[in-house]
């Protein structure tokens, strides 16, 4: 028997969940994603000092502010890293927005098209770039005119169904769920200490919001992120895609057991039903969700934080220099 890796990765595009070069030469994935918590951990390693030394140089050739240097070496790393990894695998790599940038929308745009315009600038094939924006109202605005213009983008952060609709009907070319900090709210807040992989909130989101879409021809595509275990990525072979972190993919190499297919776009069947998804009615029904509302916000928080002291990194970096 092949390993549940193997299996999975015939039902579902599996993603690496990591910055780590030689995890994703390792682990050959067909896509790969970042976020600055990823970026931060990769950038401690000795494969990242050169990229972080030559987004210092661009970003003093570049003048301005000391913010303004600050926010151009960060996005110049992030690209940098971006196209190290796209060398590695065949498919995409996600790249962030500032998480601070998160309530606004054309703040959003405007650091968006320039990620895109680094990648550019860098020889590299940006139809290989996903934009990475939390998905809030106003990520999900961004998100719609990029994808006009041609760039594809991934909303992250997500919680909650109705930030899954608005996604969809947004025309957004990808999502990510995160399932394991679904099930961290619920274990906090239900006096339970686990749940059996079946019954995981976090599975059941994501298997909501899979068969809510293939049952109404949305094309955007479902990827489950944040995993916790091994029992949930399996309650999951056959989404589109799933990003996992290296000590899962390693788990699930080592387990050759059988894998059975729980989600398939013909067998998908949903009742749930949306007209037009305006601005409050998004807003209601996040409120309405305490999980999700409590989840995006804490999300946005520790992005942004290690986004500042990613960001500090670079500054004791220049002043070395």
């Amino acid at each position: 028997m092949t390993s549940k890796l193997d299996q999975l990765k015939t039902m579902t595009t599996v993603v690496a969940d990591t910055g780590d070069l030689d995890a994703i030469a390792q682990w050959r994935p067909q896509d790969a994603t970042t976020n600055p918590s990823l970026l931060l951990k990769a950038a401690a390693s000795d494969a990242y000092r050169p990229m972080l030394d030559r987004a210092v140089d661009e970003a003093r050739r570049q003048g301005g502010s000391d913010a303004e240097q600050l926010n151009y070496a960060t996005d110049m790393l992030a690209v940098l890293a971006g196209r190290e990894i796209l060398q590695l695998i065949p498919g995409v790599v996600s790249t962030e927005v500032d998480a601070r940038l998160s309530f606004d929308t054309q703040a959003t745009l405007e650091r968006a098209r320039r990620l895109v315009g680094l990648y550019e600038e860098q020889g590299v094939d940006t139809g290989r770039v996903l934009i990475k924006i939390a998905s809030t109202w106003e990520g999900i605005r961004a998100a719609e005119q990029l994808e006009k213009e041609g760039i594809h983008c991934n909303l992250t952060l997500l919680f909650s169904f109705i930030q899954a609709a608005a996604c969809a009907d947004a025309g957004a070319f990808l999502i990510s769920p995160f399932v394991g900090r679904i099930l961290d709210w619920h274990l906090a807040n239900s006096g339970r200490d686990a749940f059996a992989p079946a019954e995981d909130p976090g599975v059941q989101s994501v298997t909501r919001i899979y068969n809510y879409y293939k049952a109404n021809g949305f094309n955007t595509v479902v990827m489950g992120a944040s995993f916790r275990n091994a029992g949930e990525i399996e309650m999951l072979a056959g989404c589109d895609r799933l990003t996992i972190s290296p000590a899962l993919l390693q788990e699930l190499r080592d387990d050759h057991r059988p894998l059975d297919r729980r989600l398939s776009k013909d067998n998908a069947k949903s009742s749930d039903r949306f007209g037009q998804i305006d601005e409050g009615l998004f807003r209601w029904e996040s409120n309405e969700d305490a999980m999700a509302t409590e989840k995006l916000a804490d999300g946005i928080r520790r992005f942004a934080a290690d986004q500042v002291e990613l960001e500090s990194r670079v500054r004791r970096l220049a002043s070395a220099a």
